[in-house]
C-alpha cells in the first residue's frame, strides 16, 4: 500500500508543525503550504489524499481555496477538513456545497485531527 499523502494549509506555522508531526508519526507523507494560492500550486504535483486547511488565511481564504479545488475535475474529490477559529461557523449549506468533510474548531488536539482524517479517509475510500 502506498503512503497516504496529506496537505496541511495554514498561515500559523505552529499549527502546521503540530499537525504535520502528528500525521508523519502516523505514516503520512505530509506537505505544507502557508496559504491557499501556494497550496493550489502544490496540489498540481502532489495529489494529496486529504487536505487540512485553515479558514482564515491571507491571499486566499480557506473557502476560496476549496472553491478552486472543487472547480477542477482533477482535485474536485479530494476530502477537505477545515480548521476554524471559535465563532467562525460555516453554514451546513456551504459545507455541503463545498463538500467539506469535517470542521474542527481551534484549539484542537492533534489526536482529534488525526482521528478526523482517519474517519474521513475510511468513508471516502468506500465511495
Amino acid at each position: 500500500m502506498s503512503q497516504r499523502k496529506a496537505l496541511v494549509v495554514d498561515d500559523e506555522i505552529h499549527i502546521v508543525q503540530v499537525v504535520a508531526i502528528k500525521l508523519r508519526n502516523n505514516g503520512f507523507d505530509v506537505r505544507t503550504a502557508e496559504n491557499g494560492a501556494v497550496a493550489l500550486e502544490l496540489i498540481k504535483t502532489e495529489k494529496p489524499d486529504v487536505i487540512v486547511t485553515d479558514y482564515q488565511m491571507p491571499v486566499m481564504s480557506g473557502l476560496e481555496f476549496i472553491e478552486n479545488l472543487r472547480g477542477d475535475p482533477e482535485t474536485a474529490d479530494i476530502p477537505v477538513i477545515m480548521l476554524t477559529a471559535r465563532g467562525f461557523a460555516i453554514e451546513d449549506e456551504k459545507k455541503e456545497q463545498l463538500k467539506i468533510a469535517n470542521c474542527l474548531s481551534k484549539p484542537f488536539s492533534p489526536r482529534e485531527v488525526l482521528r478526523c482524517i482517519e474517519e474521513t479517509l475510511s468513508t471516502s475510500s468506500v465511495t
